[in-house]
């Protein structure tokens, strides 16, 4: 309980100090840079992930692709195979 108390009283002077070196210009001019930097970083950590999730997106496409022709493959083999012991199961009875 004493470490939450010590937590919030840290936060609740962190937004004091914060506020007063805002109201001097040189201190809004350091938070403004600030602001920007963590913006620029946060761009480019969402570009990134978007990178990202296209490129495995792609993948993900491709391999649902193989994997559907190579069904279509399989379908395609074990239909001519059963065409084809139909015939030679025709071919012994007669």
């Amino acid at each position: 309980m004493k470490t939450l108390l010590w937590f919030l009283v840290g936060i609740a002077g962190g937004f004091v100090i914060a506020h007063l070196v805002n109201k001097d210009p040189r201190g809004h001019e350091v938070l403004a840079e600030v602001d920007a930097r963590i913006t620029e970083f946060t761009d480019r950590i969402g570009d990134a992930y978007r990178e990202q999730e296209a490129r495995i997106s792609g993948l993900v496409d491709d391999v649902k692709d193989a994997a559907a022709e190579a069904a279509e493959a399989a379908r395609a083999v074990a239909s001519d195979a059963l065409d084809t012991a139909a015939d030679v199961a025709k071919k012994l009875t007669d």
